[in-house]
């Protein structure tokens, strides 16, 4: 009849050995990455990407196959004498010239590292895998919805694009042994498959997060670039795993303003520091735009401390004003190279709060430790 469909009796799993061993290696690189992300967040080289590309991520613990030559540079064949047995030391390091120098330079290479590319979005999706907004709570504004599909039913029709090709084999397989045969040998209109979806509306609830930073002069290049890598990764994870976020930023030095995303993270200041600011402007911002009572508000805060002795009261009372309206309020502080005791750090230990939480970068290396501590707690997801 017309309409049949041949499937060929050849060994597929020939021509799918290089896709199993580039999904192989895709998984290891996972794996890798996922192994070194204290270093991947602070790469510079992402940080400043066009958050578009595809980025190459420097993995130091994934070697690509490579031979291995004897350092000892003997002569040597390729070939034992056959007195061998299971067990024994063929060499250690010393003989193969590993061992401790004598003083001359060195002819050991340098430890290498696997450069793997991978679009942002999915280097995202792996450092955001266990983070989540911390104490979300469900509001009154909660109307926004965000519409997704799901693969819920089989049917007999649909798109060529949809043919669920496991089901088709087995209704074709059914259909013979119903008629007495056994296995597989065509396919026919009547034992297509196709996967059929249904659009899901899932309801969100509304959050506003305030991203602060201290843009001052004594805010050197080290300090600016760990709060904007902070506010880098911080950002996308928001659009990443929430629909329904607002973000506004919140630039400072003696004076607050709220600023473009673009200016957020381009643009520097300079003068003194009176971080108080930022606190009442934030304040103003959240009384006038996004009442608590429908919003989720999480405010971060970061700077390298250097604040008017004279503020830090303010502050600490200001802080206090914003944990009433907030769901978490988050200070980076960030111990530069001329760093030296930080008096708006000592006037937080006053401040005793749960929710209150309190982070020090001294490093590169401390800025996904800081993205875990203000978003690796066991969030609380809205029902609905």
């Amino acid at each position: 009849m017309s309409g049949r469909f041949v499937i060929s009796k050849e060994d597929w799993s020939l021509h799918r050995k290089g896709e199993i061993d580039r999904l192989r290696h895709q998984e290891k690189v996972k794996e890798a990455i996922k192994k070194n992300l204290v270093d991947v967040v602070a790469e510079e080289s992402i940080i400043m990407s066009d958050g578009h590309k595809i980025i190459k991520v420097p993995i130091r613990s994934l070697e690509e196959f490579h031979f291995r030559f004897d350092q000892g540079k003997r002569k040597h064949a390729g070939q034992g004498t056959g007195r061998t047995k299971v067990g024994d030391v063929v060499a250690s390091d010393h003989q193969a010239g590993g061992g401790k120098g004598k003083g001359q330079a060195g002819e050991e290479p340098g430890i290498d590292y696997y450069e793997a590319e991978i679009t942002l979005d999915e280097l995202a999706q792996l450092i955001f895998e266990d983070l989540g907004l911390p104490h979300l709570e469900e509001k009154k504004k909660q109307e926004v919805v965000s519409e997704g599909l799901d693969f819920r039913d089989v049917r007999k029709t649909g798109v060529s694009g949809n043919i669920d090709r496991k089901r088709t084999i087995l209704e074709a397989i059914l259909r013979n042994a119903r008629q007495g045969r056994r296995g597989l040998d065509k396919i026919t209109r009547e034992d297509l498959r196709y996967k059929s979806w249904e659009v899901v509306q899932r309801k969100e609830s509304s959050a506003v997060v305030l991203a602060m930073m201290d843009t001052s002069g004594s805010m050197g290049p080290f300090e600016k670039y760990i709060a904007r890598s902070f506010f880098f990764w911080m950002v996308r994870f928001l659009r990443t795993k929430y629909q329904n976020v607002q973000i506004v930023f919140l630039a400072h030095h003696v004076e607050a303003k709220e600023t473009t995303e673009e200016e957020f993270f381009t643009k520097g200041a300079s003068g003194g520091t009176r971080c108080s600011s930022v606190y009442k402007l934030a304040l103003e911002i959240i009384h006038r735009r996004y009442p608590p009572q429908e919003h989720n508000i999480y405010a971060f805060h970061f700077s390298d401390g250097d604040n008017l002795a004279s503020d830090n009261e303010n502050c600490v009372r200001l802080v206090n004003e914003l944990l009433k309206v907030c769901n978490l309020v988050g200070y980076g502080e960030i111990e530069g190279p001329y760093y030296y005791t930080s008096t708006l750090r000592s006037a937080y230990k006053k401040i005793n709060h749960p929710r209150f939480i309190c982070v020090t970068i001294k490093d590169k290396s401390d800025v996904y430790p800081a993205l875990k501590k203000f978003f690796g707690g066991a969030p609380t997801q809205p029902k609905g």
